[in-house]
């Protein structure tokens, strides 16, 4: 909402929008810690409010917990606020002057005097610390043992309670980075997967949510579980968070009975194609393990080996044997394996877990395997099981969703700062 100003003879008055929520630095400290899930939704709002300032080329230069206004209704909402300091400042330009706030201010102001628009990332990474565990990293009595701190360089510790989820840590610790060049870049903050701006509420995510759903539908109805397994829950992602922070009771509750009916087709589905994908690879695994066993891959073969066209647990198959070469890729492949099967079972934190683990070693691999049909084979691999991570987080992420409205209706409702 922009000021309104209107003046008279003698006055000029100025009428702004009524933040009824206080700042996030009283915020903070009322509640000592903020859980992770509702820092996330303000980190989410502040940085959509940094792309817009950088969409124009300006640099904040302020960025602290007192310059963040909170706004209680329609739902409690960030707003980033008092502009002093802010000044035009593109990607490649320099300042020189000393300004900000010594507990939120970049190191290489002190240290440097020299700093670009990057200073407002590393006091995002602060502000971000600050509600994850309470306190600033470089909480001091005294401004002299804060910029002993900030000299000496001295190592910013993450602690380790309360737990945060790695993405978390990761985006924190890319933040906090004393060299300007290995801190994070604005292009990969804006894209990071813990802020997930894409899936951030808006008025055009329900109707990309819904073309996803309508896809899903589509699929569903031609007999292709696993397609419409993913289109749901790629839906769900614009959903959850629309759904989650929607003030209108009707609406919420008619979106919430849509979205339970997601989860649990997608619930089914999974179930599904896991059962028909281990029909066909009983039918087929002795004719495929003969076939592989029994012709050499020569360099003509491996030239000439068309597209992938058969089902993923076939070429699964032929990959494990494949593989028998490569002990960490077998290994890596078993550990998949045992991701799907705690999938399968419901288990999705210790799905993600092994996903995570296989994935980690077989993308390395991936990148230094030559071009080949094993090479076709572990890329498809690769990109199924990526994908199917990507739906696990979703699924997980509903079985948190009610303790996460919950949450976030407290804070509607009874965390206001009066």
């Amino acid at each position: 909402m922009r000021p309104f100003i209107k003046q008279n003879e003698r006055r000029i008055y100025i009428v702004m929008e009524y933040c009824d929520g206080g700042d996030l630095s009283k915020f903070i400290k009322k509640r000592k810690q903020l859980p992770e899930s509702i820092c996330q939704r303000f980190l989410q709002q502040l940085a959509l409010a940094l792309k817009y300032l950088r969409d124009h080329n300006v640099c904040h230069m302020d960025l602290k917990p007192e310059n963040l206004l909170l706004v209680r209704r329609p739902y409690l909402k960030l707003k980033l606020g008092d502009f002093g300091f802010a000044q035009y400042l593109s990607n490649t330009e320099y300042k020189f002057a000393i300004r900000g706030s010594p507990l939120y201010m970049a190191p290489e102001i002190l240290l440097e005097n020299k700093y670009d628009a990057r200073i407002d990332l590393w006091s995002v990474g602060v502000i971000m610390y600050e509600c994850l565990f309470g306190k600033a990293p470089y909480s001091s009595n005294s401004y002299k043992e804060l910029e002993e701190k900030i000299k000496e360089r001295r190592a910013i510790e993450i602690p380790k309670m309360p737990p945060i989820s790695r993405e978390c840590k990761n985006l924190l610790s890319s933040l906090l980075k004393h060299d300007l060049e290995a801190r994070i870049s604005f292009d990969d903050f804006f894209s990071n997967t813990f802020l997930d701006l894409e899936h951030a509420p808006s008025r055009e995510s329900y109707q990309k949510g819904l073309k996803l759903a309508q896809e899903a539908v589509k699929k569903d109805c031609e007999k292709k579980p696993q397609e419409a397994f993913h289109l749901y829950c790629e839906a769900l992602k614009y959903f959850i968070p629309l759904l989650i922070n929607d003030s209108d009771p009707h609406r919420k509750e008619a979106m919430r009975l849509h979205v339970y009916d997601y989860i649990s087709r997608a619930e089914k589905l999974k179930l599904q194609f896991k059962d028909k994908e281990n029909s066909q690879e009983k039918k087929e695994i002795t004719q495929q393990v003969e076939e592989t066993e029994c012709v050499p891959m020569t360099s003509s073969t491996k030239e000439s080996s068309s597209p992938i066209n058969i089902s993923p647990g076939s070429n699964f198959h032929k990959l494990r044997i494949l593989s028998k070469s490569t002990p960490n890729m077998a290994d890596a492949l078993d550990i998949g394996e045992i991701a799907v099967q705690y999938l399968s079972e419901g288990n999705y934190i210790r799905a993600l877990e092994k996903f995570q683990s296989s994935l980690s070693v077989l993308v390395k691999m991936l990148n230094r395997e030559p071009p080949g049909h094993r090479r076709d084979l572990l890329h498809e691999q690769v990109q199924y099981w990526m994908q199917t991570a990507e739906s696990t987080k979703v699924l997980l992420s509903t079985r948190n969703m009610e303790s996460v409205q919950r949450a976030a209706d407290c804070y509607n409702e009874h965390c206001i700062i009066q």
